[in-house]
């Protein structure tokens, strides 16, 4: 055997393993994140459950500020759609709220077309804490075969919940500032 077979058969072996390893990865995955904001649940909802108010918060309205946004639907709550198309950082996307609990839950379909499709399910959960509300951002869905290969060398925990975390963080800052 040649030395070009011999790099060939490692190649292959290689690929087959991750191939393996790949396919052994869980079918499901979860980010989430949790802050503390000193203001009740009633402050922190609307800027959830309406989404008009996004732009205040939330990071991913700050990555193209040419983005294109269209609401529809119901003004906030049940039934609400927000759909964007941006550049190739953002992509284009739509988030419908398909089920609220005022003022402790805000559950949304979260659906991207490009630049990757993935159908996704993000939800937001508010526990009142005395004077403060624990505010948990979640985001769950399947995970294809590609995406469990993707996962591999891609950290989507670190990825999405630093940018949770971030969002939270103003949400935190815009829900304390004094009125």
């Amino acid at each position: 055997m040649t030395t070009l077979m011999y790099i060939g058969i490692a190649l292959g072996a290689i690929i087959a393993i991750l191939l393996i390893v790949a396919a052994m990865r869980p079918d499901t995955f979860r980010v989430q994140r949790s802050i503390e904001i000193n203001a009740p649940a009633e402050k922190i909802f609307p800027l959830i459950s309406n989404y008009k108010h996004w732009g205040d918060w939330s990071p991913y309205e700050k990555v193209d500020p040419a983005m294109q946004r269209t609401f529809s639907g119901a003004p906030s709550g049940k039934g609400s759609v927000y759909e964007w198309n941006g550049n190739k950082n953002v992509g284009h996307g739509r988030m419908e709220i398909l089920d609220t609990t005022t003022p402790s839950k805000v559950v949304i379909k979260l659906d991207f077309f490009s630049p990757f499709e993935a159908h996704n399910t993000a939800e937001f959960t508010m526990q009142p804490r005395g004077n403060a509300t624990n505010v948990t951002w979640a985001m769950h869905g399947p995970v294809t075969f590609m995406a469990k290969i993707v996962h591999m060398f891609m950290n989507m925990d670190r990825m999405c919940g630093d940018q949770f975390q971030q969002g939270l963080a103003s949400m935190k800052a815009l829900a304390e500032r004094p009125v």
